[in-house]
């Protein structure tokens, strides 16, 4: 497998999408608040609702949505078990492409590790 740099990943869709967030300001402004609103705590955790998030950009093969998901859960103290459990559901979900970017998810956690 090749190695993934998910870290250096998130840092050039930030700077390839910043001369957009302000060419798009309304649109991306309310981009932001439906992201803050869809994962603010509630009925779900928002380690929950991260987890769910991450398991549609599994499934849906987006690596940046794998970067930032990773990035937020390592934020949140998710557990590398909940990770699993959650990639085991993927690949259930959605057989073998799914396991792909599970290991990929996997690298991006394993990258993203507290020093």
């Amino acid at each position: 497998m090749s190695t993934f740099d998910h870290p250096g990943l998130i840092q050039d869709i930030n700077e390839s999408l910043a001369p957009f967030r302000k060419a798009q300001t309304e649109a991306m402004a309310g981009f932001g608040q439906l992201a803050r609103a869809s994962m603010a705590e509630g009925a779900l955790s928002t380690k929950h609702k991260e987890l769910m998030a991450l398991a549609i950009g599994v499934t849906q093969r987006c690596s940046g949505c794998i970067g930032f998901h990773v990035k937020a859960l390592r934020r949140l103290d998710c557990t590398r078990a909940e990770l699993e459990e959650t990639l085991a559901v993927c690949v259930y979900m959605g057989g073998g492409p799914a396991l792909m970017y599970a290991a990929e998810a996997l690298k991006a956690w394993d990258a993203m590790a507290p020093a």
